[in-house]
C-alpha cells in the first residue's frame, strides 16, 4: 500500500494582517526579535509593513531559512516593503533592564524607525510589549504571519552582521561563527580569556563559567 504523502509545510500568509487592517483601518506592521538567548551581544528587533501587491517570494520564519537565503531576502524585503525598521538594545541595557524589557525596547525602536507609522502591530510571542501602537500577539507568529516572518529575517541578519563586527573587535571568542550563543568554542574561550565587554555578565551560564575558572 502506498504511503500517504506527508503534509506539506504551511508557509506564513497575510491572513492575520488582512483581518487586523480591516479592524483598525490603517497600516499594520509585523514585529520580531533576534538574540534573546545568546551569552553575548545585543538583542535586535525589526518591524516591517509589507506591500501585499509586491511581496518577495520565499519569505518564511528566519529559523527555517539558510543564512544564504536570509541574506538574499534582506534587500528584497527592504526594497519592496512599504516601510521597515531595525532596533537594538545594548548589552548594558540588557543588564540594566533584563532581557525581556530590553527586547521590548529594541522592538519599540524598530517600530519608531518605520517611515510609515502603523496603527497596529502583530508581535511574535505572547508578551504584550509596550509599543507606540496597538498590539496583537501571535504565538508562533514567524510561521504564520508574513510580516512577522519578514521582521524575523531583518532582525536576524542585522544582528548577525553586528556579531561579525564584534568578532573583529574582540577576537578569540568565535562570535562570527556562533553569534554569541552557547558553543564549545565559546565556552573554551571564556575559560581562557574571560569575558569581554560584549558579554552579558549577569547571565547564569556566564557566572557559572567564571566561577569555575
Amino acid at each position: 500500500m502506498a504511503k500517504a504523502p506527508a503534509n506539506p509545510k504551511a508557509f506564513p500568509t497575510l491572513a492575520l494582517e488582512t483581518l487586523l487592517i480591516q479592524r483598525v483601518n490603517g497600516p499594520v506592521c509585523g514585529v520580531d526579535e533576534a538574540g534573546r538567548g545568546p551569552w553575548a551581544g545585543p538583542v535586535s528587533a525589526a518591524a516591517v509593513i509589507l506591500n501585499p501587491d509586491d511581496l518577495p517570494p520565499g519569505i518564511d520564519d528566519s529559523k527555517a531559512l539558510t543564512e544564504k537565503r536570509r541574506a538574499a531576502l534582506e534587500p528584497e524585503i527592504k526594497a519592496r516593503a512599504v516601510a521597515w525598521g531595525v532596533g537594538f538594545a545594548s548589552v548594558e541595557e540588557i543588564e540594566a533592564l533584563n532581557i525581556l524589557h530590553a527586547t521590548g525596547l529594541a522592538m519599540c525602536r524598530a517600530v519608531e524607525a518605520l517611515s510609515v507609522q502603523p496603527i497596529a502591530a502583530l508581535v511574535d510571542g505572547n508578551y504584550r510589549f509596550k509599543l507606540p501602537c496597538e498590539i496583537q500577539t501571535v504565538v508562533g507568529g514567524d510561521g504564520l504571519s508574513l510580516s512577522i516572518a519578514a521582521a524575523s529575517i531583518l532582525a536576524k541578519t542585522a544582528r548577525d552582521r553586528l556579531m561579525i563586527e564584534l568578532d573583529a573587535e574582540y577576537p578569540g571568542y568565535g562570535f562570527a561563527g556562533h553569534k554569541g550563543y552557547n558553543a564549545p568554542v565559546h565556552q573554551a574561550a571564556l575559560k581562557t580569556l574571560g569575558p569581554c565587554p560584549a558579554h552579558r555578565r549577569s547571565w547564569g551560564p556566564i557566572k557559572a563559567l567564571l566561577e569555575e575558572a
